[in-house]
């Protein structure tokens, strides 16, 4: 029986480091605007919907906002677990909601360990909803398109 490597084809789907790098570059993008502009005020653009400089301790949306050294390292495990899945992905839609989750998860732990003190940036507000950015949206759609793959009996990763 052959061996395969790890870098072998076939056995990584590159479409989700390409997907994760992707967002996690745009995400530090706008954190990196976001720090720079919305500091001194916030901007409406319309209806329910700011712009605001926030700095969340805890995990998306301020769940978990008085723990941060703890919300680091159980962030840091759930997301060396997604990508050693997430690298295996089917192509398609599975390839799409696991490049999302990594590549937001990555997102906001490179900002959480880059801040002093380690806080994430967040900066979209709608209506009372819990301030939010890129990263988050991210993780929440990837979540929802593999839920929904899931859901609809597809299968998230190779055998």
């Amino acid at each position: 029986m052959p061996r395969r490597r790890l870098g072998a084809p076939g056995t990584l789907n590159l479409g989700v480091v390409a997907v994760a790098l992707g967002v996690t570059a745009l995400d530090a993008l706008t954190k990196a605007w976001a720090r720079h502009a919305l500091a001194q005020r916030p901007v409406h653009l319309v209806g329910p919907l700011w712009l605001r400089l926030h700095y969340n301790t805890g995990v998306s949306f301020s769940v978990a906002s008085s723990g941060p050294l703890v919300v680091t390292v159980v962030t840091a495990l759930v997301a060396v677990a997604v990508v050693v899945v997430g690298l295996r992905a089917r192509r398609g839609w599975p390839t799409v909601g696991f490049g999302l989750l990594i590549g937001g998860g990555v997102a906001n732990l490179v900002d959480r360990l880059a801040a002093t003190p380690h806080a994430v940036t967040d900066f979209v507000a709608v209506s009372s909803f819990p301030v939010f950015n890129v990263a988050d949206a991210a993780i929440t759609v990837g979540f929802v398109v593999l839920a929904v793959v899931a859901l609809r009996g597809g299968t998230l990763a190779a055998r």
